[in-house]
């Protein structure tokens, strides 16, 4: 299909002088730090809303200034280093988790390449740069954030960052196998990585309706990525206290901050230039609109677009609980990865046969016979095992629990019981002991015996 085959034109792309390549790059950074401000009152204020209270209203008008009176207030408070970290590592840490999610911006297109804009007397695109590769630009370097957490929970000399750091790191790998197929299902129905081609290919239809199975995919693993709830496990206060950057304070600490929420700003950039058209604008709009996509007005339908789903990651927040941890990595190892996979398959299959001329239902046809058949093959084999373990040998009891086991408080494992807790005495029959009365060794109710009410009263 000549639409799979389309070659790519980046030729606009790395002429621009240096001035205006400067010029560029502070403006994505300026977008990425006002777009984390207004994300952080706007996730308070609809939080807020959600749980029926007021929020910020203290700083500027309508408490619209908060964000920025965090900042300021971070930046002033002490600095504090603990005695037992590695200080090399330990300053470098919130560097490293901060920087890579900045970089991933520079290839996220604002416009159509073909619509120049005039900066100064300068035609320029409404993008950075653009690479043939500029999707695994985006997988390389949202990697490199992984070991700005693991550092810190290492170098800080403390058991609880190490732990959340640890755990970041085995999550957001998990995460990143499923969020590399739902890639690259896109790649294969636009047969490109540059990201301003796979937008130009979305003109007739979203890639959200074409491929919603890896939409659905993907959103799934950015709030993994992001460490965000139901999925905030590195942060869980109950049991890690903080996680990865409990010894961090001052402006390390606020770095961390700023990479959680542009990691935010960055995977939903990501959705919308997969998925959503990038900056295409809506359906009704552009129907009856033949200037929508042209000049300055594709920027606000692509913050628009982010901005819904800027609102999904706060309304998870706001609506669903916190998962435990084995059944984040359950879902990321036991759901995500085969269904990516397997849709991966189809996806595959649907493409190798559109280009040999299928007809779609033909191509349904064979789909949906290949489905068909491997759930009737898990069938079988699930029955032949489920009659093999019913003539097999009858199932070991599990060993005793130890609440002690080598001198330590340890929780029981899967098929232990706790054992029942001794009972102790009810607090009457443990005061009529104390001054004096019978000492009953029953459990039960003390409405049998009187005698010392009756010889107070008496």
């Amino acid at each position: 299909m000549s639409a799979y085959l389309a070659a790519e034109d980046l030729s606009m792309f790395g002429t621009d002088p240096w001035w205006l390549v400067v010029v560029k790059a502070v403006f994505c950074f300026a977008f990425l730090m006002v777009t984390v401000l207004i994300a952080i009152v706007m996730e308070r204020k609809i939080v807020a809303w959600m749980q029926l209270r007021v929020g910020p209203n203290r700083h500027g008008p309508w408490g619209m200034l908060q964000s920025l009176a965090d900042g300021v207030k971070l930046m002033l408070k002490e600095d504090v280093v603990v005695k037992r970290a590695d200080k090399a590592v330990y300053v470098l840490a919130p560097v490293v988790a901060a920087v890579p999610a900045f970089m991933a911006f520079a290839v996220i297109p604002f416009g159509p390449a073909g619509n120049e804009i005039s900066i100064f007397g300068h035609r320029t695109t409404m993008q950075l740069t653009d690479l043939p590769i500029a999707m695994l630009y985006i997988l390389a370097v949202a990697s490199v954030g992984i070991y700005g957490i693991v550092l810190a929970g290492w170098s800080s000399g403390s058991t609880y960052p190490l732990l959340g750091g640890l755990r970041s790191c085995a999550q957001m790998i998990s995460y990143e196998i499923a969020m590399g197929a739902a890639f690259a299902s896109v790649f294969l129905y636009s047969g490109s990585m540059s990201t301003s081609t796979i937008v130009e290919q979305q003109a007739d239809r979203w890639y959200i309706l074409l491929l919603p199975v890896s939409f659905l995919l993907y959103v799934v693993t950015m709030v993994g990525e992001t460490n965000r709830a139901p999925f905030d496990m590195p942060e869980s206060e109950g049991d890690l206290v903080g996680g990865f950057n409990t010894e961090y304070s001052s402006i390390k600490f606020a770095m961390f901050m700023l990479a959680e929420y542009v990691n935010m700003v960055t995977v939903s950039a990501v959705t919308t230039t997969l998925f959503l058209g990038g900056w295409r604008a809506p359906w009704p709009v552009s129907t009856f609109w033949e200037g929508a996509n042209h000049g300055w007005w594709p920027i606000l339908w692509f913050i628009v677009k982010v901005q819904v789903l800027l609102f999904v990651f706060v309304w998870l927040r706001g609506t669903l609980p916190r998962v435990r941890y084995d059944q984040l990595m359950k879902l990321g190892w036991k759901v995500l990865i085969p269904v990516s996979l397997v849709w991966l398959m189809c996806v595959a299959t649907v493409r190798a046969l559109r280009n040999e001329n299928y007809d779609f239902a033909d191509i349904a046809l064979y789909v949906f016979a290949g489905v068909l058949g491997v759930l009737l093959l898990t069938f079988v084999v699930d029955l032949f095992r489920d009659k093999g373990e019913g003539t097999g040998r009858p199932a070991e009891e599990p060993a005793a629990f130890d609440p002690m086991a080598g001198g330590f408080p340890v929780p029981p494992l899967p098929g232990q019981e706790v054992p029942p807790v001794p009972r102790r005495r009810p607090r009457r029959e443990r005061e009529l002991i104390v001054s004096g009365g019978p000492d009953t060794q029953s459990d039960g109710p003390l409405g049998g015996s009187t005698d010392g009410k009756e010889a107070s009263d008496g």
